[in-house]
């Protein structure tokens, strides 16, 4: 209740970042959702099947569009979504923070982290949905299909850390920088599971609106806990 009061308090004193933020992730929520239902329906089907089949050669679905240095690529950029990289960057970046001491600021850390892999896990085995069985893999998988765990801890994962960079940059340039590479980030490692034929579009999708909502809503606890004077305030 206190948490509802806090945000309600910001409403009023009409922070605009603040609404903003809380719109952003109230709409992806809303897509995550619209997502899941169509997906539980059949319906998005033909879209993933279009768009994946788009990026494989006409006729040979075993062979990705382009060259093979692009495949070679692809396998980098994916790797920056995996579970070893993030986790090695949350570890580094949380160790920063705390030698910085901001110890609660590094633990807001932790929680996305550890939080966002619990969830991701939680819905992939609520909808169980298999992986593209249209083309080869170009990388091993071990678990169901939506959503793309990958995509959605890398909006996670490097969505936070924009935030808290943002936190102590005077300059909107560098602010808008740092959230830009979150965000190219993000759909980098998106569009690599897709290319390599491990996830559905849809899949990709899900996960970066799932990510982004966790992501989101987090900083919002964290802003409310600040202005509460419960997080360390920005250096």
């Amino acid at each position: 209740m206190q948490l509802l009061k806090g945000i309600a308090g910001i409403f009023r004193r009409q922070e605009a970042p603040t609404i903003a933020v809380i719109c952003v992730a109230a709409a992806a929520l809303w897509g995550f959702v619209a997502l899941a239902a169509e997906m539980v329906e059949g319906d998005l089907r033909r879209f993933d099947e279009t768009l994946l089949l788009a990026l494989r050669t006409p006729g040979d679905t075993s062979d990705p569009i382009g060259p093979a240095q692009i495949e070679v690529a692809m396998r980098d950029l994916t790797a920056l979504g995996g579970v070893t990289v993030l986790s090695l960057v949350t570890l580094m970046v949380a160790t920063f923070l705390i030698l910085r001491q901001q110890g609660r600021v590094a633990g807001v850390l932790l929680v996305v982290a550890v939080g966002g892999q619990a969830i991701s896990h939680l819905a992939k085995l609520g909808f169980s949905r298999p992986r593209p069985d249209l083309v080869p893999h170009g990388v091993e998988v071990a678990t169901a299909s939506f959503p793309s765990g990958h995509s959605m801890m890398a909006t996670v994962t490097y969505l936070t850390l924009a935030v808290i960079l943002t936190r102590s940059e005077k300059t909107i340039r560098l602010r808008a920088f740092y959230l830009s590479v979150a965000v190219i980030l993000s759909v980098l490692v998106g569009t690599s599971r897709v290319y390599l034929g491990v996830h559905w579009p849809s899949d990709v999708l899900a996960g970066w609106t799932l990510g982004a909502f966790w992501a989101l809503g987090v900083w919002l606890v964290t802003r409310w806990l600040q202005h509460r004077g419960r997080i360390e305030p920005s250096k």
